[in-house]
């Protein structure tokens, strides 16, 4: 059994920052993704940023991030924790975050953390 405590969301002022974390335990087979998603109302989850796990130690982790946040947002780890820096910060932000974690199991989400951010 895999849990993803997941904390950090709220409400925020448009241009402001905030920090997700997402801390994974449990019975982790072989990480392989760590990544957060966002889903709006209505909508599919959409990637946000993921760190995928370098499974062999010769390369680094590697990172990717939607075009809508490159340049704002920063996704880093340790070890088991994922954390999502979110700088300048616009309305559009606005949406459940998910914690998603992949082993050579299964995929595993945390429960969602609302952000809202206000204009």
């Amino acid at each position: 059994q895999v849990q993803l405590v997941e904390s950090g969301g709220g409400l925020v002022q448009a241009g402001g920052s905030l920090t997700l974390s997402c801390a994974a335990s449990g019975d982790i087979w072989g990480l392989r993704v760590l990544a957060y998603y966002r889903q709006y109302p209505g909508k599919e989850r959409e990637l946000v940023a993921s760190i995928r796990i370098s499974q062999t130690g010769q390369y680094p982790d590697s990172v990717e991030y939607a075009d809508s946040v490159k340049g704002r947002f920063a996704v880093s780890r340790d070890e088991f924790t994922l954390n999502l820096q979110m700088n300048s910060l616009r309305p559009e932000d606005t949406a459940v975050y998910w914690c998603h974690l992949k082993d050579w199991r299964a995929d595993y989400w945390g429960q969602g953390t609302q952000l809202t951010v206000s204009s």
